[in-house]
């Protein structure tokens, strides 16, 4: 697979390749970095939220 990375585009076997993730009460967080040879060459994350940062807002207008 072809990841681009701060090194222009190459192929994912010459990399190593990190994932992570973050999951508690308000996100669940996922992320994947690339590195050649120590350096982090590319991050990519996905987060989802699991609740809204607007339902405060409505609940207090509605108060």
């Amino acid at each position: 697979m072809i990841v681009t990375t701060t090194k222009g585009d190459m192929d994912d076997s010459l990399l190593e390749k990190k994932e992570g993730s973050v999951d508690n009460d308000v996100e669940y967080t996922t992320w994947t970095e690339y590195w050649l040879d120590g350096e982090l060459v590319h991050r990519s994350a996905h987060v989802s939220l699991k609740t809204s940062p607007f339902s405060d807002l409505v609940a207090a207008s509605m108060a």
